[in-house]
């Protein structure tokens, strides 16, 4: 038998720093408004990685960073928790709602959240349930409009609705306070139903509010929460987080079967505890609201310009003249909310700017004027 070869750091570095290239395909001063996922990678969270990167850990949530990161989320949310780190956001809500449901179960939800307008047909296909949508104005759901679809247990013919799924803040923008989601989820409990949080973009609530994330989450009476990262400077990474883990079944086993179970994921998991350890999350959310208003401050006197939403995170939504919104996407790219009224959405990120925002202000006015 040849004897084992023991290798050198030097020669595990196959390729010398010399040798490596590194091509940029973008002009990184250009800016969108398309998106809070157009943005790159914040610094600290890249040094996250980088920190977490040197040498082995146990894997498939096993090691000491998702240790960590439980201890962190405890902080932030209180004690008898569970979490489960997820690639994507999308993942995140099917996973959540998945573990609330039997297979003959619904969900409640406004015509508007993601789960219902962007997300295909996964919460169907792949969670293997029924949405029944009601039409919520400014995006969020108030105890009648849940009513509305509320009904019909018992009934085989009808698929039972057994939970209800609120997004934090809204898909228009707007934002639930910590009284408003207590009344929700007291109406749901006292029908036999649970209630989820799609929180994509919690901490821009948390900002908006003045709140701790608990206070609208599980002091509220949120049964599983999607906690987002994407949006607020992640690479990658989503949580769901079960407050009220009685609710819940079998999210171990449906996190694999959804292709949810990160092989290495201290480096999920070490990204969230550089987000939400200190004041990261808060920061760089407060920058993106900020950034927000000022646009909305920014056009508010702009002849032609009709805002059509409370600005209270970070989007923007208003109405253009016709062909205003093409002639400006060929500088600042940014997408229709509702063709038919000419309706547009303007998102701002972490790394948005007063500058950023000054460029796009000007330029809606050029076309305007």
């Amino acid at each position: 038998m040849a004897a084992a070869r023991s290798f050198s750091k030097a020669e595990n570095n196959v390729t010398s720093q010399d040798e490596r290239t590194s091509v940029r395909l973008h002009d990184p001063l250009l800016r969108g408004f398309a998106s809070d996922n157009y943005s790159g990678v914040h610094p600290e969270i890249l040094a996250a990685l980088a920190g977490a990167n040197e040498g082995h850990q146990v894997s498939y949530g096993e090691d000491l960073y998702t240790e960590r990161l439980h201890e962190v989320l405890v902080d932030h949310f209180g004690p008898g928790l569970e979490a489960f780190p997820v690639f994507n956001g999308t993942g995140a809500n099917v996973l959540g709602l998945q573990s609330l449901l039997p297979r003959w179960g619904a969900v409640i939800c406004a015509r508007t959240a993601h789960i219902n307008s962007d997300e295909n047909g996964a919460p169907e296909r792949v969670g293997g349930m029924k949405l029944l949508a009601v039409d919520a104005p400014d995006g969020k759901l108030t105890p009648e409009l849940i009513d509305a679809e509320a009904w019909g247990w018992g009934d085989e013919h009808r698929a039972q609705p057994l939970a209800v799924s609120i997004t934090q803040t809204t898909e228009l923008g707007t934002c639930y306070t910590p009284a408003e989601v207590r009344a929700i989820a007291d109406h749901c409990h006292a029908r036999g139903m649970h209630l989820h949080m799609d929180g994509a973009r919690l901490a821009n609530a948390a900002a908006y509010l003045g709140e701790p994330l608990r206070a609208f989450t599980t002091d509220a009476g949120v049964d599983v929460l999607s906690l987002g990262g994407t949006k607020n400077g992640l690479l990658y990474g989503e949580i769901v987080v079960a407050l009220n883990p009685e609710a819940t079944v079998g999210l171990k086993y449906l996190r694999k079967m959804n292709m949810q179970l990160a092989s290495k994921m201290r480096f999920i998991s070490a990204q969230f505890i550089a987000l939400l350890e200190g004041d990261l999350w808060l920061r760089s959310a407060s920058q993106a609201n900020a950034m927000a208003a000022r646009l909305r401050t920014a056009v508010a006197s702009i002849p032609g310009v009709e805002l059509t939403q409370d600005t209270q995170s970070n989007g923007v939504f208003a109405t253009l003249p016709a062909g205003v919104a093409d002639k400006l996407r060929e500088t600042f790219r940014f997408y229709d909310w509702d063709e038919a009224r000419r309706e547009v959405r303007w998102m701002c990120s972490f790394d948005t700017t007063e500058d950023d925002i000054d460029a796009f202000a000007a330029a809606i006015r050029r076309e305007l004027a």
